[in-house]
């Protein structure tokens, strides 16, 4: 079953078309886009779902809003920060679509400033005032009444005081260090007996929680009948406590400021405002110098936090004194200083996601387990039947869990590897690994340890395996692994079987609720000798070079993804069935955007469906008019890899863990995995690529300029790809 009936045909091979001749050089900066400001795009579609009124219950699109200041955060940390190095280099090389590092940063911060403008009004005229009328009140400070502003002064003292060191700086006390992503006060004071002016600084404490909330019962609401009111003749109104479905917050921040003079007592408070900075967060690591890759990443983590400063965000009322002293200190520059409306850090909104408000949110769901991994019989059973296809966060993630818990407790088990990029916290995988080793069997986990912003969580758990007795290793010097594959080594009545998973997202059972993935299991001997032969490259000194089925980054899958495009070039030169369709995160290597205009040039017909990044620019007559890109940004993280090929009738379909990025090329361990299963493939292409390709509700289209449109219904029923997943299930017997 597909979404609609017509949406087959957008998907099965067109009519071969007569290439044409072209003299366009594909080096031309024009036919790219720039990746930050392709990033910044992306980053604006999450936006769009915060202000997206019908899309969305009222609290996810907090979350959205939250999400956007998150990933510009990240941006700063690592984009931006890496152009800033760049400039002061003097790196004179430019990208493809031509930019200079300076020039980036210039077009960053205009692109930006009116999408940091519209993150505020979307806050404070539309998100705020609808959570009020639902009853999720955020107060300021000067509005709450005697008895509240008595409670908040009550619980600083208790909860706050104790933890806050206010601090001056003049020539006795240096400026002080203001960590990475910190919301500050900044405070002007006097000395009354001098006259003398100092500055001081207090740090909002990110280990206590961001939005304050008070008693429901300080909110209660006066309500006087005509009956009471008669008896009473005239008195008070009596009080109604008010619903338990309201919640009252106030930001940590001002009850600070609010509370300031117990911090500086004699001294006169002129002027208090807040600011806060984000530093370059971006770990390096010569590895070849190392002697302890994991004490070394432990040292730069440590180090992280006294990058330069490449943000300053300031409460847009300060004033030009102050603002001159925090960069003069902080050594920014103006086009550094972001002016913003408070509250700062508005990634800290998602705490409102933990309000018990289910009617607020989206459904909750329950995934699908598959028939034949519910009947009772063993995992491994199941898998010898046929290779088994799961499309997360639809299908459960629990028989990935259960796959490594039934080996680590099988007797017949005699071996499980597998890598380990963002597990998380409480990972019951890894707990399945330790158990394993303490049950006896060989037990070896390549754990990424530069996996960026989870190095101190896969630290934590590289240690508790090795402590385990697992042999752990930290991943190959130069390269990060990143490609999600797991192998069981078991022994039955005929011989030694080998059980493999292979998977395009994290073994992380929560963000397998969250993002969207497939996996499959498969015990093929081909794919499984690829996989122990993986796992001798991962973890010895193999030099292996080919590979039976899978695509191996950075060893075969440049070289493989290029012919596989350049076959359907062939095809479609000599009238056969030709079409490309590819759904990934991010396209940025110029060589293979160069394969897909030459593809287009020859009338191969190309959909791309590119979640973030996409450094293509289709629909440039002559080059790309061939090629449509779009983008799904709803409910769920895009996540899924699929690469299909026509093949001249003879389709293909690869999924994994690459991105089409010059990283997961040359610079990581990808693994991509054909699906073999002539079923598999018929699913993917009915239930998934269609579905996706007919979104209109979701789906936005990459336009020639870099800006994309929303794809609307065009006269047929509305189709929202993640929405129809979840609700279909319609697939081949496994």
């Amino acid at each position: 079953m597909t979404p609609k009936t017509e949406t087959k045909a957008a998907i099965a091979p067109p009519e071969p078309k007569k290439p044409r001749v072209h003299s366009i050089d594909l080096d031309d900066s024009s036919l790219y886009l720039n990746r930050e400001l392709s990033w910044l795009e992306f980053n604006r579609r999450v936006l769009q779902e915060a202000l997206n009124q019908d899309g969305h219950p009222l609290l996810e699109r907090v979350k959205f809003l939250a999400i956007f200041h998150s990933n510009l955060d990240e941006f700063f940390m690592i984009r931006v920060s890496g152009l800033k190095q760049q400039v002061q280099a003097g790196a004179v090389k430019a990208p493809p679509d031509g930019m200079l590092p300076g020039e980036q940063l210039a077009a960053i911060r205009r692109r930006l400033l009116p999408m940091l403008d519209e993150g505020t009004s979307t806050w404070q005229d539309d998100l705020k005032p609808k959570l009020r009328d639902a009853g999720i009140r955020i107060h300021s400070h000067e509005d709450l009444s005697s008895a509240q502003r008595t409670w908040l002064t009550d619980y600083f003292l208790r909860e706050v005081f104790p933890v806050l060191t206010p601090l001056v700086f003049d020539p006795g006390h240096p400026f002080p260090h203001i960590s990475n992503l910190s919301v500050n006060l900044a405070v002007k004071l006097i000395d009354p007996q001098s006259g003398d002016v100092h500055y001081g600084r207090i740090k909002v404490p990110a280990t206590l929680p961001r939005l304050i909330e008070l008693p429901s019962e300080l909110f209660a609401k006066p309500v006087v009948s005509a009956k009471r009111r008669a008896k009473s003749n005239g008195r008070g109104p009596e009080e109604e406590p008010s619903s338990p479905e309201e919640h009252n917050f106030v930001w940590l921040e001002q009850v600070v400021a609010a509370n300031i003079a117990a911090l500086y007592q004699g001294v006169e408070i002129k002027e208090v405002y807040s600011f806060r900075v984000t530093r370059d967060a971006d770990l390096e690591i010569q590895e070849d110098e190392a002697d302890d890759l994991l004490r070394t990443i432990e040292q730069g983590i440590r180090l992280r936090r006294f990058g330069p400063v490449v943000r300053l965000e300031i409460e847009r009322a300060m004033p030009a004194h102050m603002r001159s002293l925090l960069m003069h200190n902080l050594q920014v520059a103006p086009d550094d200083v972001y002016e913003m409306e408070v509250p700062l850090g508005m990634s800290s909104l998602m705490a409102l996601l933990d309000v018990d408000r289910h009617d607020l949110k989206d459904k909750p769901f329950v995934p699908r387990t598959l028939p034949s991994l519910s009947s009772g019989e063993s995992i491994f059973a199941a898998i010898r039947r046929g290779d088994i296809l799961l499309h997360h966060p639809y299908d459960s993630f629990a028989p990935v869990v259960d796959f490594i818990k039934r080996a680590a407790d099988d007797p017949q088990v005699l071996a499980i590897k597998q890598t380990l990029y963002r597990v998380g916290s409480n990972s019951p995988i890894v707990e399945a690994l330790m158990r394993a080793r303490e049950n006896g069997k060989q037990v070896a986990v390549l754990v990424e340890l530069k996996a960026r912003f989870d190095e101190e969580n896969n630290i934590v758990w590289a240690r508790a395996l090795e402590r385990a007795g697992v042999h752990v290793v930290y991943g190959l010097l130069g390269l990060k692994t990143h490609s999600k594959v797991a192998l069981v080594v078991r022994r039955e009545r005929d011989g030694v079987r080998r059980y493999v998973h292979l998977g395009t997202g994290n073994y992380n059972a929560v963000t397998a609720r969250i993002y969207t993935d497939l996996g499959m299991f498969t015990c093929r001997p081909d794919i499984a000798a690829d996989a122990s032969e993986l796992f001798n490259y991962l973890t010895g000194y193999s030099r292996q070079r080919n590979y039976r089925k899978l695509l191996v980054a950075p060893v075969t899958l440049r070289s493989s993804l290029s012919s596989l495009l350049r076959r359907e070039i062939a095809h479609q030169k000599a009238g056969r069935p030709a079409r490309i369709v590819i759904k990934m995160n991010a396209l940025t290597d110029e060589d293979l955007i160069k394969l897909f205009y030459e593809a287009s040039q020859a009338g191969v017909e190309i959909d791309l469906m590119v979640r973030g990044i996409c450094c293509l620019r289709p629909g440039v007559p002559g080059v790309s008019e061939n090629i449509k890109v779009t983008s799904i940004v709803g409910r769920f993280l895009e996540h899924t890899r699929i690469f299909y090929f026509a093949n001249g009738g003879n389709d293909e379909i690869y999924s994994g863990s690459a991105d089409m990025m010059e990283r997961n090329l040359d610079r990581r361990v990808e693994v991509l995995f054909p699906i073999l299963d002539p079923a598999l493939r018929q699913h993917i292409y009915d239930n998934i690529l269609t579905t996706y390709l007919a979104d209109n509700v979701k789906n936005r289209l990459l336009k020639p300029d870099g800006s994309y449109e929303m794809i609307t219904p065009d006269g047929g029923p509305r189709v929202n790809s993640q929405q129809w997943l979840l609700e279909h299930h319609d697939r081949p017997p496994l």
